[in-house]
């Protein structure tokens, strides 16, 4: 799961809409039975999910299953039942607990996919040991932490930023793709663009989305531009002997890497 620019959640207690969202080509669908779903209808939208997965699985990208998290009368009947599903794999939202997590990958079908939820208190502090048990991937959750810690939400998001920084740190080191936090306001393309393009500075792969019409835009986001193509190869050619000037800003060893990676981030590398 390396090329993860977005992540389309769909509500589990809505599974007619699996095999319509394909239409905005997310990269990964993700079935969600945790925050979408009241908890008097978690058994039927999990029996539903599954039942629309064997009916009419979407026919592109990667398919997955968002659990309950640990703690919920839901959690180890949610992981059984997309154990045995026509999906992918699963989402892991809120978990703190290596020895969990090591645990559930031990019991899942072999290549079954893992991403992991790092929105707690615990859960970010605990990033680094988390991702070292080697989840496919990992998602940073921006409103879940801020309602663990008491704060409030604002537009820029200064509330989450050393968090944000922080989880994308442990992600790097512990070479774990790993998905920006959601955007609420789904009709508002702009601040998701502006939110996503923050996420990208940051070194985030991809971001989550609530909505079809997120997902063009976070490709748009995540997916280098022309421009920046044309800038890396002018850097890369410019620097041969190591040392070089383009666009009249000396380039050296740290942006010769920054190029390298905007080419492998379009697979032009």
């Amino acid at each position: 799961m390396t090329a993860v620019r977005s992540v389309l959640f769909v509500p589990g207690g809505a599974p007619e809409l699996l095999a319509k969202v394909v239409r905005s080509r997310p990269d990964v669908v993700v079935a969600d039975l945790e925050d979408a779903v009241a908890p008097a209808d978690k058994a039927r939208a999990r029996d539903a999910v599954v039942t629309a997965l064997a009916a009419d699985r979407p026919g592109a990208g990667t398919v997955l299953i968002r659990v309950n998290p640990p703690g919920t009368p839901w959690h180890d009947d949610d992981l059984a039942a997309a154990a045995g599903a026509a999906a992918d794999g699963v989402v892991l939202p809120k978990y703190e607990d290596p020895g969990r997590l090591r645990a559930v990958r031990d019991a899942l079908p072999s290549g079954a996919r893992v991403v992991v939820g790092l929105e707690s208190a615990l859960g970010v502090a605990d990033a680094r040991a988390l991702l070292a048990e080697g989840p496919d991937a990992a998602y940073f959750g921006a409103e879940d932490l801020v309602a663990d810690l008491g704060g409030r939400r604002t537009t820029g998001g200064d509330e989450v930023l050393h968090a944000r920084s922080a989880v994308r740190l442990a992600a790097h080191l512990a070479r774990v793709p790993v998905v920006d936090q959601a955007v609420v306001a789904v009709r508002d393309t702009e601040g998701f663009r502006a939110d996503a393009a923050r996420g990208r500075d940051l070194g985030y792969h991809g971001k989550i989305c609530l909505h079809p019409l997120q997902v063009q835009a976070a490709h748009e986001v995540f997916t280098p531009s022309a421009d920046e193509l044309a800038r890396a190869r002018r850097v890369l050619d410019a620097a041969g002997g190591g040392v070089g000037v383009v666009d009249g800003r000396m380039v050296d060893a740290v942006h010769i890497a920054m190029a390298r990676g905007v080419l492998a981030r379009a697979g032009d590398a």
